[in-house]
């Protein structure tokens, strides 16, 4: 078993730590003085200067577009395994991503257009989008049902003549709210009396289309996530040509899967990211702290924290490792196990040693003074998007007893680099 980094990989580290410390870290406190002031001034829902500024540096040191491997139109993509550590050091700033143009939705996003539209979809929507001219939104979530279960999507999309028309009510939209949002994926009924889970198509739907209103961004503990957003989206009578159809008709489940494997990990990635800058900052607190005479990480109760906290830090890890080296060597069908496990172990142990941080700051961990509260916020989301913790229990749990039906072959699992 092999557990270290290439030598390609340990230099693209080190340039991109570099670059954290150079760029990012510095302007922790400029991006969201930047968003608070253009709100004062009655619109919170601008581009940040800083980030766009950076985006060029990013570029021009070879940390762009890092995420898509195996596609011609991004030589720089990594494999899913080359990428983890990479992504994780992004994850630790929640904003950083979109530096190097590696945020979500857009990474998925960008990675569905690739796999399964046409050229002309990928020359309109993907291109623009590889340079970072324009942004993007994923349209799947509704607020009229239970949208853990993507069957139950009510959104139809009627075909007339060469367009669709789409007509449903999305909500959890996120970077709709994003002035340089230009098209959604959206998924929906193309025919509800088809088998359960050929009902479901995907379309590319340009986000200035007749019929679109974006009608609130959703607070999630209070934030906004200007100028990103999550936003509620209502499609009436909206059409688009029949040529903006991802793969076929009945594909939209199919897709979906595929699209949220690479999603779901590139979240843990940057959960992890995130808890080692949370476990960072506590840290350095402890030993900066006095409480009743002594250090406060001379204290029990904070060593046995800390020590915690680095275990599951490098479990997690481990199995995100493990699974994105899956991915790569034996497809996200067969890792599909190790896809769920990350999906429910990474934002779980992420909020847990980020809790532990704010707990250790005291009143100022839950302040803004701090990235702890905000950063806790988006971690306990997680346990949500791109599906909640039970269905991935559920689903891995099936998987696991199907092993020891009766009359069921064995399910071989493959010797892998984390195992």
């Amino acid at each position: 078993m092999e557990f270290d980094y290439s030598p390609k990989v340990k230099e693209m580290q080190a340039k991109l730590l570099a670059f954290m410390d150079e760029h990012i870290y510095p302007n922790e406190n400029t991006y969201h003085q930047e968003v608070a002031a253009n709100r004062a001034k009655g619109n919170a829902w601008i581009p940040t200067k800083i980030i766009e500024e950076l985006k060029p540096k990013a570029r021009a040191a070879g940390l762009w577009n890092l995420f898509l491997p195996k596609s011609s139109r991004a030589p720089e993509g990594l494999s899913n395994l080359e990428y983890a550590p990479l992504c994780e050091i992004m994850g630790r700033v929640p904003w950083a991503a979109e530096v190097f143009n590696c945020s979500a939705p857009d990474t998925g996003n960008m990675e569905t257009i690739e796999r399964y539209g046409s050229e002309a979809n990928k020359d309109q929507w993907l291109e623009p989008l590889l340079k970072g001219e324009i942004r993007s939104a994923f349209l799947m979530t509704e607020p009229a049902v239970a949208s853990s279960d993507a069957t139950n999507i009510e959104c139809s999309m009627r075909r007339e003549g060469d367009e669709y028309v789409i007509n449903g009510r999305k909500w959890w939209s996120s970077g709709a709210g994003d002035p340089r949002c230009a098209v959604y994926i959206v998924m929906g009924k193309t025919d509800p009396e088809a088998p359960r889970h050929s009902q479901q198509s995907m379309i590319l739907v340009p986000a200035n289309s007749k019929g679109i209103t974006v009608i609130r961004p959703l607070g999630v503990f209070g934030y906004d996530d200007a100028p990103h957003g999550h936003m509620e989206v209502e499609l009436k009578d909206v059409r688009v040509p029949v040529g903006n159809l991802l793969k076929g008709e009945g594909q939209g489940f199919a897709i979906a899967q595929g699209r949220l494997g690479p999603g779901r990990i590139h979240h843990c990635m940057r959960s992890i990211g995130a808890a080692e800058y949370a476990l960072e900052l506590m840290c350095k607190r402890l030993n900066d702290r006095v409480a009743f005479g002594r250090r406060i990480s001379e204290q029990g109760v904070w060593r046995e924290r800390v020590a915690e906290s680095r275990c599951m830090i490098e479990q997690a890890r481990l199995l995100t490792l493990k699974a994105a080296y899956m991915m790569d060597t034996v497809g996200n069908k067969v890792a599909q196990a190790e896809i769920a496990m990350i999906k429910i172990v990474a934002p779980n142990m992420a909020t847990r040693v980020i809790d532990w941080a704010i707990q250790a700051h005291g009143g100022a961990g839950v302040s803004g003074d701090f990235p702890l509260a905000y950063s806790y916020a988006n971690q306990r989301t997680l346990r949500l998007a791109d599906g909640p913790d039970e269905v991935h229990r559920n689903a891995l749990a099936k998987l696991e007893l199907a092993k020891y039906m009766a009359g069921a072959k064995p399910v071989e699992m493959p010797i892998t680099r984390g195992s």
